[in-house]
């Protein structure tokens, strides 16, 4: 039987994280509302040590349940960064219904929303392969939790919230995988 080769330290997690933020996701222009948070360190960042989904539905609860009750202008949003666990996306995809059903028993429904950003992501319509499956690759399997009033905010400042998921689609054509090596992530 192997075992899996060890994780990097806190800090090296922490640092990729933050690396694929800066590069990817702001640098790319991916999220054009990620900036502000990352800028003002409004983001938390919680690397779990959860190794099983039991562990890491209580870190979600714990991080859902923070996330509600703290202020804006100091916690906007919440990454949840998991390494041990969920390693398989089709795994991760599989959690969102019980962290769907949490949000529900915590009355969060339509107040906080969850994202999920996997290094294994993959539109349900793309060949693993497919360039565009990029926009939703992290260097670590991760749950982003984002305020409901946050975003509605920014879809009410927005020209055309629903061109971003397009562009960032085409984003990633026009960078093709040399681009996206060029970027070191």
């Amino acid at each position: 039987m192997s075992q899996k080769s060890p994780i990097q330290n806190e800090d090296e997690i922490l640092d990729k994280t933050k690396n694929w933020i800066l590069k990817s996701v702001i640098g790319l222009n991916l999220c054009p509302f990620a900036k502000l948070p990352f800028q003002s360190n409004t983001i938390r960042y919680v690397i779990s040590d959860s190794k099983t989904k039991k562990d890491l539905l209580f870190t979600l609860e714990s991080e859902l349940k923070y996330l509600s009750e703290s202020e804006p202008l100091l916690t906007e949003t919440t990454l949840i960064v998991h390494p041990y666990v969920l390693e398989d996306f089709l795994d991760q995809n599989d959690f969102l219904d019980e962290a769907e059903l949490l949000l529900n028993q915590l009355a969060l429904e339509g107040v906080i929303q969850i994202a999920n950003f996997h290094p294994q992501f993959q539109f349900a319509d793309k060949n693993i392969n497919d360039i565009t499956n990029f926009v939703g690759r992290s260097p670590y399997p991760t749950l982003h939790l984002l305020r409901e009033d946050s975003i509605s905010k920014i879809a009410d400042t927005h020209p055309n919230i629903d061109s971003i998921y397009k562009n960032n689609r085409t984003t990633f054509a026009k960078l093709g995988y040399d681009g996206w090596k060029k970027l070191g992530l």
